[in-house]
């Protein structure tokens, strides 16, 4: 083959492990634009290597992204960014290549915003080795060549990994998608009459609510009983004027899975403007987060834009 010819070949086999190299990186770093990234980072660094005494290039390839997604995890500015209490994992619409697997539960499970979330809880070392175990079905003998460390390291890092997964973690049978819908049905008819009772009879005892703030907030805005929730989501859902003119109109509310989960977007034209997404157990609705940061936004609205929308929940908020 001559060089032309070469490059060409060897770019189609780093487009043919892109998508699987982005939902690892989307799993190690909850964020998209920050897994887009690391795989572009990835493919110079496929560019620049001697491709000819790369034998697996696809695990040549896991390891650079996983080792590319680590530093970006242990550097200063992500450590900051997440101890202040800022960080919520970017939604994607349920379709994206970047979710990834999903044949298993453990893939849909790492996933999940609930469990991304978790996964901050975890070293870097200790998400490599779990994501790679669980989700992407690595041996520890392979995991061990992709980080560098023993396979008796591997087995330890994944034991306490899931020890603390667990311990944070709620398990419940998940409903089917039409009983989830009806749910957060339910809780939209709620929050947009004003029915406080009804809004707290949805909740679990435990329930949390969690918002950005929109962006405009310095830390993560967090609500810890069922009667401040139904509060706080009564205000948050009435429509006003103000809220009108800051949204730049008035949006259409449509239900949507984000991450596997039920969810609800607010859409203004073909912008979506908001999410909130929900996460249930035992027939309630456990978890509340509202996100409206443009920026953690941007691939889902991209996502939304290519979708065929079904009928909006509330036609004009």
């Amino acid at each position: 083959m001559d060089g032309i010819a070469t490059d060409r070949f060897d770019t189609s086999r780093f487009e043919a492990s892109r998508n699987r190299l982005a939902s690892l990186a989307y799993r190690l770093l909850g964020s998209a634009a920050d897994a887009e990234d690391a795989v572009q980072d990835a493919f110079l660094h496929w560019q620049a290597a001697d491709r000819q005494r790369i034998r697996v290039p696809e695990a040549w390839l896991t390891k650079v992204v996983t080792h590319l997604c680590l530093d970006r995890l242990r550097s200063a500015q992500a450590r900051r960014e997440r101890a202040v209490g800022a960080w919520l994992p970017e939604p994607l619409l349920d379709g994206d290549p970047m979710l990834g697997p999903a044949d298993t539960f453990e893939q849909r499970e790492s996933v999940s915003l609930a469990v991304l979330t978790l996964m901050e809880r975890l070293s870097p070392v200790e998400r490599a080795v779990y994501l790679l175990r669980e989700a992407f079905s690595h041996s520890h003998a392979e995991i061990a060549e992709i980080l560098d460390i023993t396979e008796s390291a591997s087995q330890q890092h994944l034991h306490r990994a899931r020890r603390r997964l667990t311990a944070g973690r709620r398990r419940s049978g998940a409903p089917d998608p039409e009983s989830a819908r009806r749910i957060v049905e339910e809780f939209l008819a709620a929050a947009s009459s004003g029915r406080t009772d009804r809004l707290v009879a949805l909740l679990t005892d435990d329930a949390t609510a969690i918002s950005d703030g929109a962006g405009r907030a310095e830390r993560l805005l967090r609500f810890d009983t069922p009667q401040r929730i139904a509060t706080v989501v009564r205000a948050g859902f009435r429509p006003t004027p103000a809220k009108r003119r800051l949204a730049g109109g008035t949006p259409a509310v449509h239900y949507a899975p984000v991450n596997g989960a039920p969810a609800v977007l607010f859409v203004l034209g073909d912008r979506v403007i908001g999410a909130v997404t929900f996460d249930l157990a035992d027939g309630r609705i456990a978890t509340v987060r509202g996100i409206a940061a443009p920026a953690r936004l941007v691939r889902l609205g991209e996502a939304w834009r290519r979708h065929e929308p079904d009928t909006p929940l509330i036609a004009q908020w």
